[in-house]
């Protein structure tokens, strides 16, 4: 008769071994169909409508609007850590060729607000921080509110622009009014105090890294609105506004305003974009 602990462990280790050839088994067959489906529309990533794959098609025809019955079919994100489905380099670097700045804006919204603020939020999950601190924060301004924004910036801009240059200062503050909505980048400075506290070492380098994560929340947004079809144009007129913006919408101190994204329908198309060569931009050693 063995040992009682060597029964154990033995019928332990059959477990984990059946276990285990199960959920290859089953892990292989998911794989499988969802290499398929990222195939077919990779652009599943920011989006839950088949018909965005067209972004990155130039030569499909253009889809017709989206219906309110579709947006309300739009479905949520997850705030999973899993990918529900693999995307390929290449399917992430057409996004980021859709992206582009587009300044002839409209309030026709292509997606619901509610899809907006999912896209908002789950890009707030996924930005990576320096030392997970989590320093961002956003506001998100639609219709009126978008529109007192950009009152506010011109009312401010009208005391210190010369007469002379008003004209198009005006415009431009009329063509961003134009849009509709308006999200706002801020870093939480006693996120980014804690820090540079709990970790005296690298005390100057947390104000950089919460501007590279600002950064980059800037861009997924930016990216994901682009991948729904509107379009957006990323705006700096913080510190002038930053004292209108926190007494209006209650913004704590600590928040520090770095930007505003002006989105909304697309009423013209993105400029031309100059390129400098590559080899003054990129080296490569030991491939």
């Amino acid at each position: 008769m063995r040992p009682r602990i060597v029964t154990s462990a033995v019928f332990s280790l059959s477990r984990l071994t059946t276990t285990s050839a199960l959920t290859t088994t089953a892990l292989k067959a998911s794989n499988l169909g969802l290499r398929s489906l990222a195939a077919t529309c990779p652009q599943r990533l920011f989006t839950s409508s088949a018909s965005q794959c067209d972004l990155v098609r130039p030569q499909a025809k253009i889809s017709t609007p989206t219906t309110s019955k579709q947006l309300s079919a739009s479905a949520p994100f997850s705030t999973s850590t899993r990918m529900a489905t693999p995307i390929s380099a290449s399917a992430v670097l057409d996004l980021a060729k859709t992206r582009r700045t587009f300044y002839a804006l409209n309030k026709e919204l292509t997606i619901s607000k509610e899809r907006i603020e999912e896209i908002v939020k789950e890009s707030i999950f996924q930005t990576p921080s320096s030392f997970n601190s989590q320093s961002n924060r956003i506001l998100v301004l639609f219709g009126a509110e978008h529109d007192k924004l950009w009152d506010f910036a011109t009312e401010i801009l009208k005391t210190i622009v010369p007469e002379e240059s008003w004209k198009h200062t005006a415009d431009r503050m009329a063509m961003f009014k134009a849009g509709a909505g308006t999200v706002l980048f801020f870093e939480d400075q006693d996120v980014i105090n804690g820090m540079q506290a709990k970790f005296p070492l690298y005390s100057d380098k947390f104000p950089v890294w919460a501007l590279q994560s600002d950064g980059m929340i800037q861009y997924v947004i930016w990216t994901a609105l682009t991948a729904e079809g509107l379009g957006a144009n990323l705006q700096h007129y913080n510190p002038l506004i930053d004292v209108k913006v926190a007494s209006e919408w209650g913004i704590p101190d600590n928040w520090k305003l770095n930007a505003q994204l002006v989105f909304g329908g697309r009423t013209g198309e993105a400029g031309p974009k100059d390129q400098l060569p590559i080899a003054d931009r990129l080296k490569v050693f030991g491939a």
